[in-house]
């Protein structure tokens, strides 16, 4: 108990301990500066931290210059008349000593100003102490830092560059990808060299800055001392940390890059599917050496650049494939037409990121037809890949056999539809079939589900025809719905018609009608020439991309120079159809009028019409009429109506009964001359007319 007892006498002798230990064992000094009379005193462990021997020191602050150096001792002077004079209590400053060895230490300095009651200063108490492994420790968390902050940006830009390169679609895209979006410039790389390998070699693709890569190594060998032909080889990265590696490691390439001032550089293998499809290289000339940190960014950055190299390169593959089909099922050349001016034009959809879709199932056609006729089409298969395409070459060989044939357009557009149908694919299409006699202008057009065509005027004016129509190609066959309505237009000297597929019209989250009227306002505004027309039309469709494929065919039916010497139209009308003898009035009234016969239009029109008329309700089957310019001295139109009765037509006078026979008298007063010729086992009634007569 008595020890016990002694025990605590003597600790509680020492408590609590003097300041000097404390501070002793914190490597702290203390200081006492009279401002009076300047003495500027020191303990002994203060003497420690500016490793000064009491001897070497007179008690003056100007004597510590031994170990403060001016432009040190200059700051801590700053920051104390700072105090001083804005009466602040206190001051603190780190600065740095020359130590008794030369070496420097960092020293931190804190300072209490009294003053007295005036507020004048008069001493000044405080700390010194070495802050070395402070400040090192600082440091080293600031290096931390820096280097989490330089490896996220590294991320980021990898991320960034990945996102970019996700949009590719050609290799240019890729190069175009890593300059955009100034990734390399990020990563913080002088300058990019890539190439390619190609049978055995290596083809420089992209370099930036211009002059980054080495004359003569625009096509290399994989075995050649180039570090891109090593990383090839090999398959592994290769840093390069500094120059005198480059140096020593290529001595052929070295050379040529001292210009560039590069202190490292880093090779990186594109890999695809375990094989190597290319190198790049990143250049760079304000760093020595590479942290695991970034080489492992590097090589992600090499992997995505080469998925997107290779997805590039399949899909130009792919392209080149799809666009071969494209224009084998496409026709080779158009025709020439006498009495037309034609412009054809095709643009391939764009459907980002997906192979094989920049072809479809767009078409045009145009087909001469005999008597001086020609059928132009335009139609869109159902669907934007090489199936798309393979149906409609078929389609479009098939429709213009029939068309070929001689069978009209109504029969064209049915046996199409049957034929796609029997195909026995899910695909249907749209269609559009006009067949213009280019000497009357009379055209007859059929549509099966698709727009409307445009008809162009002289003075520009562009309007929307409508045509009537049936259902699309393949899903009247499947309903059984074949027939399809025929809708008789005219086309004057002059005008244009212009057929086009949805493509151009239509846009995502847009009206149909709304993109007619763009188009019938841009086609109004547009050049007078069809070539020159067309070629605007698709300029406009590809600054507007989209992922649907265009066709365009324009024909504008030239003004003829002169006055045709004849022309010959022919009709075919079948009993019990009221609108085919509509259609036959038309072709009349339009061919009489292209042929010079304006003033006897009515008249002609009128009896025409009587004779169809008399052929239908007293014969059996249909009437054939036909309308013939004759081009002898006197100019004159002759119109014929055959039918299959051998029985005479009989013309009844004034005062008969009856009214059977009425219809002669007219044509006898209003024709030149008109008769009755025996057709084989039918008849042909006709009468002429004189030109000015």
């Amino acid at each position: 108990m008595a020890e016990r007892g002694a025990s605590a006498v003597s600790l509680s002798e020492d408590w609590p301990a003097h300041p000097d230990p404390i501070l002793a064992l914190n490597r702290m000094g203390t200081f006492d500066w009279d401002l009076d009379t300047g003495l500027f005193h020191m303990d002994a462990q203060a003497y420690q931290v500016f490793d000064l021997l009491p001897e070497e020191y007179d008690g003056r602050p100007e004597s510590l210059v031994l170990r403060v150096p001016p432009p040190e001792a200059a700051r801590l002077d700053a920051a104390v008349a700072r105090a001083i004079k804005d009466g602040s209590e206190n001051y603190g400053a780190y600065f740095r000593i020359r130590r008794r060895d030369g070496t420097p230490r960092w020293t931190h300095t804190q300072g209490y100003i009294r003053r007295d009651a005036t507020g004048r200063p008069r001493r000044v108490v405080g700390i010194v102490r070495d802050a070395t492994e402070e400040l090192a420790e600082s440091a080293e968390r600031s290096l931390r830092a820096a280097q989490d902050e330089a490896f996220r940006q590294q991320t980021n830009v990898v991320q960034a560059v990945s996102a970019a390169l996700a949009h590719a679609r050609s290799v240019h895209d890729v190069i175009d990808a890593l300059q955009n979006t100034h990734g390399i410039r990020h990563l913080g790389a002088a300058s990019l060299v890539m190439g390619l390998v190609e049978a055995g070699r290596i083809r420089l693709v992209a370099e930036g800055p211009a002059g980054a890569s080495v004359p003569g190594t625009q096509i290399t060998r994989i075995d050649e001392p180039y570090p891109m032909s090593e990383v090839v080889r090999t398959l592994v990265p290769r840093f390069i940390e500094s120059p005198e590696e480059f140096a020593q490691d290529y001595p052929i390439l070295w050379p040529h890059l001292t210009d560039l001032h590069i202190t490292s550089a880093a090779y990186l293998p594109l890999i695809a599917q375990a094989r190597p499809i290319g190198a790049m290289g990143l250049l760079y000339s304000d760093r020595r050496g590479f942290s695991t940190e970034e080489r492992a960014v590097l090589v992600a950055l090499g992997s995505s650049i080469a998925q997107s190299l290779q997805r590039a390169m399949l899909y130009e593959q792919e392209k080149d494939v799809a666009e071969g089909l494209q224009q084998a099922m496409l026709p080779r050349t158009i025709p020439s037409v006498r009495g037309a001016d034609i412009a054809v034009r095709y643009r391939a959809g764009a459907a980002a990121g997906t192979l094989g879709r920049d072809i479809g199932g767009d078409w045009y056609d145009l087909i001469p037809l005999p008597g001086g006729r020609v059928g132009a089409v335009i139609g869109d298969v159902q669907g934007h890949d090489t199936h798309a395409a393979a149906v409609m070459g078929q389609l479009r060989i098939v429709l213009r056999a029939y068309a070929a044939e001689g069978h009209p357009p109504a029969t064209v557009m049915a046996r199409a539809s049957v034929f796609l149908h029997e195909l026995d694919t899910d695909r249907f299409a749209t269609c559009l079939y006009a067949e213009a006699d280019l000497s009357t202008g009379v055209m007859q057009a059929v549509r099966a589900g698709h727009i409307d065509p445009l008809i162009r005027q002289v003075d520009g004016t562009c309007t929307r025809v409508p045509v009537e129509g049936g259902l699309p190609l393949g899903l009247s066959a499947e309903f059984g719905r074949l027939e399809y309505p025929v809708s008789t237009l005219e086309l004057d000297p002059g005008h244009t018609l212009l057929l086009c597929t949805d493509g151009l019209v239509e846009q995502p989250g847009t009206d149909l009608d709304d993109g007619m009227r763009r188009l019938t306002e841009l086609v109004t505004h547009g050049p007078r020439d069809v070539r020159e027309l067309a070629d605007r039309l698709i300029q406009l469709a590809e600054e507007r991309g989209g992922d649907d494929d265009v066709a365009l065919l324009l024909l504008r039916r030239r003004v003829p120079e002169a006055p045709r010497a004849g022309g010959r139209l022919q009709q075919h009308v079948a009993p019990g159809d009221p609108e085919a003898l509509t259609q036959a009035r038309h072709l009349i009234r339009a061919a009489v009028r292209s042929w010079g016969y304006r003033d006897h239009a009515d008249e002609i029109e009128l009896v025409a019409d009587e004779l169809i008329t008399n052929a239908l309700m007293h014969t059996e089957g249909s009437a054939i009429v036909t309308l013939r310019a004759l081009g002898d001295g006197d100019r004159r139109l002759r119109i014929e109506v055959e039918d299959s009765s051998s029985a005479l037509p009989r013309r009844r006078e004034a005062g008969e009964d009856g009214v059977s026979g009425r219809g002669l008298l007219l044509v006898d007063m209003l024709a030149e001359a008109w008769g009755v010729e025996a057709r084989g086992g039918g008849k042909a009634v006709w009468c002429e007319f004189r030109q000015g007569a």
